[in-house]
């Protein structure tokens, strides 16, 4: 059994961070009455308006590129200044990611005006920012105590305050960043790691435990970290209502045989680590990576391979190996199940065999399963392949007389109409349909022509003359594509082979 009302996803934008469209990622998520914002590097003013963004109950914050978190100091300039509003902008996230936040947004609310433009005031962090924190907070951490001389150093203490022995942890000062960074002593294996990226959450050697945030909607919102590989600070989000479950994995390089690696390699560190020098120290000026010997816990890598089980997944990607994204080579890699992962961030032109992510749509969850919803329709995903290319999107069904081909080379597909293609691979033949807000319109091959959407919602073809153009109103073929077979439009009036309705 599902609950009535499941879980609601609109997509402010799914771009990738160097896209031409500008869109980047956002999401807004509603369960009953309850809106929060995931990520907030789309146009969220553009996409929900003022008044939209007064009825956001949160903020949630996956990490701190700015392709995921533009808006966030105009979001919480908006929050005090706007009228009606004057609340501060409550936020959900790690303390890692809060911290991030509160550094790059210094310059730009550090300061304003005083309430009647007469004086420069300071503003502080958290005059702005209501933060909860959902993720576990660690039982150990770096300080920076002051000397009687005045100066200050780096220690680790626990959660009580208590020096931690350097037999157990040590900081290290990188000579590029000049950041510390902890290492810690495994209490089970005895080996040197870096206890932010061997942990899971769900770990009590290192983590206090964690309680989500429960909605009176009846959902609840945690941060995930065990699936989550992209270097900087980073979390994923897993909402669920205990019928449904959805999962935000952010940007991560998603791979089964990396995973694998990251915690079954043991790095041995050439002696480095013998002698008094090392035993004693406590601030050591050098690479962190030198001294790390093995990266992953056994406990993160399950973690990990179970963080999706039972959710839908929305899952950002690259079209070509980015080191810090799932290369979509590999998705065969990943433990996501096809169905119900939706690919995200990806690049401006991607043909995908998954379901593609696009602005402006909405998905429900009930249950286990994802369905588009246009108007008061819901739509299954059912089309074979799905494009994107210059800010449109296409779904693909195959079809022996399709004019159109899918390609393959190199584990990248590619929509092309030229039948040679060297030495790719022919895939299949396809019929294309334009996606107009989630209504699919056939292809059109005439340069002069287009689809517009007119102010009473309806679709017309605008076909463009020499002195005039002309409208005729275009037919949805999506309610009557069956699944795998070719699409044919079949209502009154429209033979299976028709394209226009003329209503």
């Amino acid at each position: 059994m599902h609950s009535k009302q499941g879980i609601k996803v609109s997509v402010l934008g799914d771009y990738g961070p160097f896209s031409r469209i500008g869109k980047s990622i956002g999401y807004q998520v509603t369960v009953g009455s309850s809106s929060f914002l995931v990520d907030c590097g789309s146009p969220v003013f553009q996409r929900i308006g003022g008044h939209g963004l007064k009825e956001i109950k949160g903020l949630i914050i996956t990490h701190c590129h700015d392709d995921h978190k533009r808006w966030f100091t105009d979001f919480a300039l908006f929050n005090r200044y706007a009228p009606d509003i004057g609340r501060k902008v409550r936020l959900y996230t790690s303390d890692e990611v809060n911290q991030g936040l509160m550094e790059s947004s210094e310059a730009a609310l550090g300061s304003s005006l005083s309430p009647d433009s007469s004086r420069i005031i300071d503003i502080a962090y958290n005059d702005y920012v209501a933060f909860h924190s959902i993720a576990p907070r660690p039982k150990y951490r770096i300080i920076s105590q002051e000397l009687d001389d005045g100066l200050y150093c780096f220690m680790v203490v626990d959660r009580e305050g208590n020096e931690v022995e350097p037999e157990r942890a040590k900081i290290f000062i990188s000579p590029k960043r000049k950041a510390p960074r902890l290492l810690f002593r495994d209490p089970e294996t005895g080996d040197w790691v870096e206890p932010a990226s061997y942990y899971p959450f769900s770990s009590e050697i290192f983590y206090e435990k964690a309680e989500p945030y429960r909605d009176p909607e009846g959902f609840t919102i945690e941060a995930i970290n065990a699936p989550v590989w992209h270097g900087v600070p980073s979390i994923g989000i897993r909402i669920s209502t205990g019928d449904e479950a959805v999962v935000f994995s952010s940007d991560t390089n998603h791979n089964l045989e990396l995973w694998q690696r990251l915690y079954l390699e043991r790095h041995y560190c050439d002696g480095r680590h013998e002698g008094d020098v090392f035993a004693e120290a406590r601030v050591i000026h050098g690479d962190i990576n030198d001294y790390i010997e093995r990266v992953w816990s056994e406990e993160r890598y399950h973690d990990a391979v179970n963080s999706f089980k039972g959710a839908v997944v929305f899952h950002d990607i690259a079209l070509r190996k980015s080191v810090v994204h799932t290369d979509y080579r590999d998705l065969d890699k990943t433990v996501l199940d096809r169905p119900r992962t939706i690919l995200t961030h990806g690049p401006d032109k991607i043909t995908s065999a998954w379901v593609l992510c696009e602005a402006e749509k909405q998905y429900l969850i009930r249950g286990t399963a994802v369905a588009e919803v246009v108007g008061d329709e819901e739509y299954p995903f059912v089309a074979d392949f799905y494009h994107k290319e210059e800010g449109r999107y296409y779904a693909c069904f195959k079809s022996e007389s399709g004019s159109h081909a899918i390609y393959e080379r190199d584990g990248i597909l590619f929509l092309s109409s030229n039948p040679y293609r060297g030495s790719s691979r022919l895939v299949c033949t396809v019929e294309i349909y334009e996606d107009i807000g989630g209504e699919y319109f056939p292809l059109l091959e005439e340069k002069n022509s287009f689809y517009r959407r007119r102010p009473d919602g309806r679709v017309e073809k605008i076909t463009m003359g020499e002195n005039d153009s002309r409208g005729e109103i275009a037919c949805n073929h999506r309610p009557r594509l069956p699944k795998r077979q070719s699409p044919a439009c079949r209502s009154e009036g429209c033979s299976p082979a028709a394209t226009f309705c003329h209503q």
